[in-house]
């Protein structure tokens, strides 16, 4: 896989008189600076008053300076600074819009570096060596926008026990950082479960019980920097987040009028160091789906034949079900075919403790979350992995990393795989649609983006008993045809309108 690495370019220099443990980058491009205070009309309502302040915390672990408003801090870099800086306490007092920048790039790597070592070590990786530079950022952001038309931006987020904290990384190399004093960790966790705990409830799924959580959290994560994305028309977002928020929805988070995902692309990242940022059109790709409907000790699956059916009805490929779905047969069928998709329709757990203790749900046996290394899914590349019945406990580091580690573990590019277990039917409906909008949309993403509004519109729905929408059609039966359900759906009819039933599948890795 080709990576690149968190390992910047370093000079350290003192701050107030002590030596910062931040790398410092001092050669980064181009020349162009900006630094604003933010109008309070445009701020999130939880913090009305808004200034910048001077002087920055960088880097992922030091606890920020206490504020009292959402401070901005933004630019691009600037001239290279001279190795140290004379008159140090006037010029921290009054830094220089290029020592901002740098700052902002500085926190940034540092961030990305630290999270980097912390999942290799997790998975039991070694790290990687080579240097992670701001340009190398922005060579592979404009190369992706000129390959796929898609501008992307990378958002860190960073909780504190003061504050939260919010790094933006933007196609043109600028750099952006805020900080919501009013938001600590604690607050900003304490909604997160409230919103996971309502979203993913199946008994609420006719209540907008889960809304309240998801604007107050578009406010801190999202508002913020929407301004800023819109102005360089970003539609595809890369969000690397902190522990006890990557069990997190994303695509459910609420403007109070629209979802995040009807507004932009999402991916979850561990790191962009750890991301293999190649990009490569699937649509003719070839699919290798395996699953079972029964085990002996889990809760069985009654619409994964359905699920196989359909997916190879939309693409070329190979379905196995129950006794075909062997790690000996996955292995052997990948080996005799370059399968670039590969399709997992059984259990996957994401525990607390090793990553040992995570696992796959085979018919013969559990496939550990450390042991998908060994089956070689990086040499030829796997473009994508689909695991579709995850679960993920909440707020566990170890069982988040496991879930938003996973295209990294795997060693291919993106893995799509949900945070609780959905419906039968629900399943069914957004992995039918997502396959039939991967054949034309340019990036894998996009395609999960417009699966999920299929579903908030009320596009892909339940008739009399049978799933209706886009992808029914696109089947090989035709307009005619229809879609089998499991006798567990019952009859009648039923809306897919609610989070539950989409905001649960996430894409991790790249998005392209």
């Amino acid at each position: 896989m080709e990576l690149l690495s968190a390992r910047p370019i370093i000079n350290n220099l003192p701050v107030n008189g002590n030596l910062d443990r931040t790398p410092l980058i001092t050669n980064i491009q181009p020349n162009s600076i900006v630094s604003e205070q933010i109008s309070s009309n445009n701020a999130p309502t939880i913090a009305p008053n808004i200034q910048i302040v001077n002087a920055p915390s960088i880097g992922d672990n030091p606890p920020p300076p206490a504020a009292s408003n959402i401070i901005e801090m933004r630019g691009r870099p600037g001239e290279n600074l001279p190795p140290s800086v004379p008159n140090l306490p006037s010029a921290v007092a009054n830094p220089p819009a290029n020592m901002q920048a740098v700052a902002n790039i500085n926190a940034m790597l540092s961030v990305d570096l630290n999270r980097a070592d912390k999942y290799a070590d997790y998975f039991g990786q070694s790290s990687t060596n080579t240097q992670l530079a701001p340009e190398n950022m922005r060579e592979t952001l404009s190369k992706i926008a000129s390959q796929t038309g898609k501008r992307s931006a990378i958002i860190y987020v960073n909780l504190f026990a003061q504050q939260l904290e919010l790094l933006l990384f933007l196609p043109d190399g600028a750099a952006l950082r805020k900080t919501v004093p009013e938001a600590n960790r604690d607050i900003v966790l304490k909604l997160a479960s409230e919103f996971r705990q309502e979203i993913s409830n199946p008994r609420k799924r006719n209540t907008t019980s889960y809304q309240s959580a998801a604007q107050k959290l578009y406010n801190l994560l999202i508002a913020p920097l929407e301004k800023d994305l819109q102005a360089q028309n970003i539609d595809t977002l890369l969000f690397s987040l902190d522990s006890g928020l990557r069990s997190l929805p994303l695509a459910a988070l609420h403007d109070g009028k629209q979802f995040l995902v009807e507004k932009y692309s999402l991916s979850q990242i561990p790191a962009f160091s750890l991301t293999d940022t190649r990009y490569q059109s699937i649509q003719n790709a070839s699919v290798l789906a395996m699953g079972a409907d029964s085990f002996d000790l889990l809760d069985p699956l009654p619409a994964v034949p359905a699920e196989l059916s359909t997916i190879v009805d939309l693409w070329q490929g190979k379905s196995f079900l129950n006794e075909q779905f062997t790690l000996n047969n996955l292995k052997s069928q990948r080996s005799r075919n370059p399968y670039q998709i590969i399709h997992l329709a059984t259990h996957g757990e994401f525990k607390p403790g090793a990553a040992s203790e995570s696992f796959i749900q085979l018919w013969d046996g559990k496939l550990q979350l450390n042991q998908l290394r060994q089956l070689g899914w990086n040499n030829p590349p796997v473009e994508l992995l689909v695991l579709s019945a995850c679960r993920t406990a909440l707020g566990d580091e170890q069982t988040e990393m496991g879930f938003a580690g996973l295209a990294f573990q795997a060693g291919v590019k993106s893995a799509l795989a949900s945070l609780w277990y959905v419906s039968d039917e629900g399943t069914l409906a957004l992995m039918g649609e997502f396959y039939h909008q991967l054949k034309t949309a340019p990036i894998k993403a996009e395609a999960l983006r417009q699966a999920q509004i299929a579903m908030i519109k009320g596009q892909v729905r339940i008739e009399g008993g049978v799933l209706r929408g886009p992808f029914v059609a696109a089947k090989r039966g035709g307009q005619n045809s229809q879609q089998a359900l499991p006798q567990t759906v019952g009859a009648g009819d039923r809306n897919l309108v609610h989070p539950y039933f989409w905001a649960a599948f996430t894409m991790i890795g790249s998005p392209w």
